[in-house]
């Protein structure tokens, strides 16, 4: 996801409630101690979910225990929050987990989204299962700014040497306000979530998700991430590989990258994604970036200039919620979009009001893009995703060194490489003690795991997803020659029926398989 301050990756989902109401009922079965592997807190296996009844289709939902440092398991204990979507056959043969990615989405409503995405042989076998990993919404919330600051920190305005916005050309001042958003980010969190913080790496997450599939009652874990979830997903392989049943990793992001690489790989991607966009609208009768003969390059010189003036005077907004429609808002509305052609007539109509200088509809789908609702508030999303990834990945130290990479980023993405560039920013300040040591997720002695990928996914590289199914010793890679961020679901008959195929079977499609 586009931020001018935290690198991130995020599939967005939709808020759904999930309250109590009695019905109280015993799971299938629940592995006991025993199950815990070699060097794990054994206190924590063997749990049972009290499930509860919570909402429609049977929707169950409860909690289950995990330690906040699993090198002091006596010590303070988080609740991970879970919601199970009962198999339609009535005789499940397992649970299936899923993560609707972010790092920050929650897992707990994506499991009701999923369970109307899977086919129907694969909703009769499986129970599906989400939860709101560690820090995420109803799992011991992480936080780290409140509203007002965190409009400022999501979408802030460059000060450019020219007196614009560019981030590519970012001024001394630019540089020390930056500086000063991101370190109050950080100390944010400190003051706000304490300990929390420091223990958001998804390596934790992955053991979180053994002890939910101990308390679950299987024996292996079979899983489901989309964008975000494929790191969690390989980070789970890498550590279980002998609990390994059948992992769908859609969307992947590369197993390697530091923060920086990431922000400039991903904007790469996203350029491309833009192009595809607009080669679609220049066919199209409506479209506000120019007609056929126009071609693809003066288009986006025509968006760039919008984008420039907004940088210089942001448009008009019919919105009262403190933010104005300035070049980073408006660019988080567009990069909002490219996740999925579904939502490119959006785009078409909110670009042809932004050149007529009103900028509230891009206002709005940038806000959405990080859970900013109607009440202009926030849920704790972008606090989380912010934190992960500085848990997760190696970062340069000194703001120089973005600032040189973004003026490179923006030469191979200019319009959305430096900007994403500096989304990583924060992980410079980050404390160096919570942050992971970089090592291979090559997953060695687990079974086949299937990677998938999209060629033109805006979020996540289709690169990235060769990155990891090389990576992972037994990963196997199917493509998706298409447009939006991932693949499954999507309408594609070629990818949903290898991915049911391969869920159900543990068999994956042949190697290299391509859906057009």
């Amino acid at each position: 996801m586009l931020r001018a301050a935290a690198a991130a990756l995020a599939l967005a989902a939709a808020a759904a409630g999930c309250h109590g109401s009695g019905g109280d009922e015993a799971p299938p079965g629940a592995s006991d101690a025993s199950d815990a592997p070699s060097g794990a807190p054994a206190r924590f296996y063997g749990q049972q979910v009290d499930w509860r009844d919570c909402g429609d289709d049977g929707a169950q939902c409860g909690t289950v225990e995990v330690p906040l440092d699993y090198d002091e398991p006596a010590g303070e204990r988080l609740e991970i929050a879970v919601q199970r979507i009962p198999a339609t056959g009535g005789r499940p043969v397992g649970s299936l987990v899923v993560n609707p990615g972010g790092p920050g989405g929650s897992g707990f409503e994506y499991a009701e989204t999923a369970a109307r995405t899977f086919g129907a042989s694969v909703r009769e076998r499986f129970d599906i299962v989400g939860f709101d990993p560690r820090g995420v919404e109803r799992s011991s919330p992480l936080t780290c700014l409140r509203r007002s600051g965190m409009d400022d920190f999501i979408a802030v305005d460059f000060t450019g040497r020219d007196g614009g916005s560019d981030p590519a050309e970012v001024g001394d001042e630019g540089l020390d306000e930056l500086a000063r958003l991101n370190r109050g980010f950080v100390e944010g969190c400190r003051e706000h979530s304490g300990e929390l913080m420091m223990h958001m790496g998804t390596d934790e997450v992955a053991r979180d998700m053994d002890v939910l599939r101990s308390a679950l009652g299987d024996d292996r874990l079979s899983f489901l991430g989309k964008s975000y979830g494929t790191y969690l997903g390989a980070h789970y392989a890498d550590t279980f590989p002998e609990r390994v049943r059948a992992l769908v990793l859609d969307g992947a992001m590369d197993p390697s990258a530091d923060i920086v690489e990431l922000g400039m790989r991903q904007a790469e991607g996203s350029e491309r994604a833009l192009r595809s966009f607009i080669g679609d609208c220049l066919e199209r009768a409506d479209c506000p970036l120019g007609d056929r003969g126009d071609g693809v390059e003066a288009a986006v010189e025509r968006l760039t200039g919008l984008l420039e003036e907004a940088g210089h005077e942001p448009l008009r907004s019919e919105l009262d919620d403190g933010r104005t429609a300035g070049r980073s808002w408006l660019e988080l509305g567009i990069h909002s979009a490219l996740y999925s052609e579904s939502s490119w007539p959006e785009l078409r109509t909110a670009l042809s009001e932004a050149f007529d200088g009103d900028g509230t509809r891009l206002l709005r789908m940038g806000g959405e893009l990080y859970n900013r609702d109607d009440a202009d508030a926030y849920t704790n999303y972008t606090s989380a995703l912010v934190t992960v990834n500085c848990s997760d990945r190696r970062s340069p130290r000194d703001i120089d060194a973005f600032a040189e990479a973004a003026e490179r980023a923006d030469e191979d993405a200019p319009l959305f490489g430096a900007a994403l560039t500096w989304g990583g920013l924060t992980c410079a300040y980050w404390p160096e003690q919570a942050v992971a040591e970089p090592e291979p997720l090559d997953a060695p002695g687990a079974p086949p795991i299937l990677v998938v990928g999209t060629t033109r996914d805006s979020a996540t590289p289709y690169e990235w997803a060769e990155n990891m199914a090389a990576e992972l010793e037994s990963g196997v890679l199917l493509t998706r020659d298409g447009d939006g961020h991932t693949a499954y679901g999507r309408g594609n008959e070629c990818v949903d029926e290898a991915v049911d195929a391969y869920l159900l079977r543990a068999e994956p499609p042949e190697e290299g398989t391509v859906c057009s």
